[in-house]
């Protein structure tokens, strides 16, 4: 039988403490980056719901073979689709800029797209900035169809 002292097999206080604060620091990083991401979200979700308004724009055109509109209030930041009595807000703290064409615009900060019932348009770019991201939808005049592109500042 040895008599050699008998060594507990476990941690300290001391090192507890340590890894609890490593864990700790170690949510407070991801939680900088997430809350950072939620910007390009809250772009990007605002760019597809845009999106989605004027296909659907294009698509009603098509079918009841009479034109449809999607106007734009950039001094409020809403769109709304003609013949839809709901008004989309987009968030405040993203900047929208809308180019169309000049008899599509009807007052001061206010224009729209418009969609024929062959599926043309009058065409257009809108852009929504935020921070250092922006998202552009262009708008064919000829075909009527909307493209999304992720425009990134920092390239």
């Amino acid at each position: 039988m040895s008599s050699g002292l008998n060594k507990s097999k476990g941690f300290t206080l001391l090192e507890l403490m340590i890894v609890l604060f490593i864990v700790v620091l170690g949510f407070s990083v991801v939680g900088v980056s997430l809350s950072s991401g939620n910007d390009a979200t809250t772009l990007k979700a605002a760019s597809r719901d845009i999106v989605s308004a004027l296909r659907f724009a294009r698509g009603e055109a098509l079918i009841s073979h009479q034109e449809m509109t999607v106007n734009f209030d950039l001094t409020q930041n809403t769109y709304r689709v003609s013949r839809r009595d709901k008004i989309y807000a987009i968030p405040k703290s993203i900047g929208v800029t809308l180019v169309t064409a000049k008899r599509e615009l009807t007052g001061k900060g206010m224009g729209s797209v418009r969609f024929f019932p062959d599926g043309s348009s009058t065409g257009g770019r809108v852009t929504l900035k935020k921070n250092k991201s922006s998202w552009q939808l262009d708008i064919n005049w000829l075909t009527g169809q909307v493209e999304l592109d992720d425009k990134d500042s920092s390239e």
